[in-house]
């Protein structure tokens, strides 16, 4: 879909080369092109013709070629600015939940596509973990959906602050966020997780007086060798969410050659949690 929207080859390699060039080289050389070419017109025309004065020619045609250039050219390059200026907007929108700012589930599976193939190929760690938010229906029953996006974008912007430079967090769908952990052993994987659901319980969110509890569930896989597609890898990191969810939310459970460690939260939170905050 974004290709289609997307202008011919042609003009964005002039705008990518306009910007190069800057706008005053760019309009000096589109100056100098147009002067040169109408000068050889107009004396190409009088060769044809047999008579006319050359040097009165040539002037004439080199006024009007820059006057033309001068107009043209900056209503030109002001276009394709602004072309490339709207293109940019369009890849970042086609790349970005809307609702969180952070990547969509088709822009992230797309990344880690290609991270996964070459964790594979040269035998290096990474991890998914997936996150989900506890009770989060009841949120939107109780309070409304504009309560219940509030609290998805505290939460992206809480998870955010907790990781490194390269991990890239995605909301996968619905109340799910999914992060992508590169160069990331399974021990490493276990505490970010862990971090993050600790950062989630104690989040302080309001609504219109309310003081809610939020919590979330977590799965954690680390990419092991009989991961042969994407989808294992994925369906590991979902599996041991469900695990997650199975042993009372609030909690971090982990996939296959995970080591247990600590796998943090009392595994019991429940709606009724809400008495904790008054």
């Amino acid at each position: 879909m974004l290709k289609e929207l997307e202008p011919p080859t042609w003009l964005m390699d002039l705008s990518l080369w306009s910007q190069r060039l800057g706008e005053r080289k760019s309009l000096l050389l589109l100056c100098s092109t147009l002067c040169l070419a109408a000068l050889a017109l107009a004396q190409l025309v009088i060769s044809l013709l047999g008579f006319g004065d050359r040097l009165a020619a040539g002037i004439c045609a080199t006024v009007v070629a820059l006057g033309l250039s001068l107009t043209l050219g900056k209503t030109m390059l002001s276009l394709m600015a602004q072309l490339e200026q709207s293109r940019l907007h369009l890849k970042r929108y086609s790349s970005t939940d809307l609702l969180t700012g952070v990547v969509n589930r088709r822009a992230f599976l797309n990344l880690i596509e290609r991270e996964w193939a070459l964790a594979r190929r040269y035998e290096t760690t990474c991890a998914l973990v997936i996150i989900d938010v506890d009770y989060f229906k009841r949120v939107n029953d109780s309070f409304g959906h504009s309560c219940g996006d509030m609290l998805l974008r505290q939460l992206a912007e809480a998870v955010s602050e907790t990781l490194r430079q390269g991990d890239v967090l995605a909301r996968f769908g619905g109340e799910e966020f999914m992060l992508f952990l590169p160069h990331t052993d399974p021990l490493g994987a276990l505490d970010v997780a862990e971090r993050i659901r600790a950062r989630v319980e104690y989040l302080d969110f309001c609504w219109n007086g309310h003081c809610i509890p939020v919590s979330v569930s977590l799965g954690v896989a680390s990419l092991q060798g009989d991961h042969f597609s994407l989808d294992q890898f994925v369906n590991a990191a979902e599996d041991a969410l469900l695990t997650a969810k199975a042993s009372g939310r609030n909690c971090v459970r982990v996939g296959e050659g995970v080591p247990p460690g600590n796998l943090g939260g009392p595994g019991g939170s429940s709606w009724a949690a809400e008495h904790r905050h008054g």
